[in-house]
């Protein structure tokens, strides 16, 4: 079986897929909500987004100064098109994994002697 077209090697990883899934769902995000929400430590995350924005999936922006700091990410267009594509390819190879129909068909055989 072929890889379907749209399947993604970056973005695939769980870790990614969890942080691009979360980021799909919204317009930006607080580090501190995905961090929290995918229960990642700082530094998981962070080369995490910094995988996917190297990519140019996501976009990072800091806000506010000294202690009030925050960083805010979100997916780009590329992001979310590269997300939906490999949502798709998943569906397909989940799709071509079904049973076939004479494998679905097979009765289990009646026990001898009854």
């Amino acid at each position: 079986m072929s890889t379907p077209a749209g399947f993604d090697e970056l973005i695939h990883p769980a870790t990614r897929l969890s942080v691009v899934a979360l980021l799909a769902a919204t317009e930006w995000a607080d580090f501190a909500f995905v961090r929290d929400s995918l229960s990642l430590s700082d530094s998981a995350l962070s080369k995490q987004l910094h995988t996917l924005e190297g990519a140019g999936y996501l976009e990072a922006r800091k806000e506010g100064g000294g202690r009030n700091r925050r960083t805010k990410v979100r997916l780009t267009d590329r992001g979310r098109t590269a997300f939906e594509g490999h949502v798709a390819a998943l569906r397909a190879i989940v799709d071509g994994a079904g049973p076939t129909t004479g494998a679905a068909q097979q009765q289990p055989h009646a026990e001898a002697g009854r």
